[in-house]
């Protein structure tokens, strides 16, 4: 016996909730690690060489002003490209992976100054790249 074969027309609805919960998801994350990036800053500006390890050879060596205000407008961008991806904007989506990805480099480089602060907002920064990549690749 032949059965009759029907499309699964559900796919795509799958594909678009999955793309929308990949972006929420990116751009929850994305507030959170922005502000914590905006705390690094505050420390770093507000409590300079008392609050960071010292590394005298270290290749990038910033002083703590500029690392300060480094982290400062970071956090404030990614916070609000985070906010911006609620519109569903594609542009937003894109700005968001850019910011995500200078701030993860910023973060590597701040590694020995503040090694855990640096390690958690590095790991948010690699799952807002992967939740704002999930969400544009829904589109295609």
């Amino acid at each position: 016996m032949v059965e009759a074969v029907t499309p699964d027309r559900s796919r795509g609805r799958t594909s678009s909730s999955l793309a929308r919960g990949a972006s929420a998801f990116a751009g929850c994350i994305m507030l959170v690690a922005g502000i914590l990036q905006l705390f690094e800053g505050l420390t770093a500006l507000l409590y300079g060489d008392n609050s960071l390890v010292r590394t005298p050879t270290y290749l990038f060596s910033l002083s703590p002003a500029a690392w300060g205000w480094t982290h400062l407008v970071l956090g404030i961008l990614i916070a609000a490209a985070g906010v911006a991806i609620f519109t569903g904007n594609p542009v937003a989506r894109g700005l968001g992976i850019l910011l995500a990805g200078l701030s993860a480099i910023a973060n590597f480089l701040w590694l020995p100054h503040y090694p855990l602060w640096a390690s958690v907002v590095l790991a948010l920064d690699m799952l807002i790249i992967w939740g704002l990549a999930k969400s544009n690749l829904g589109n295609f």
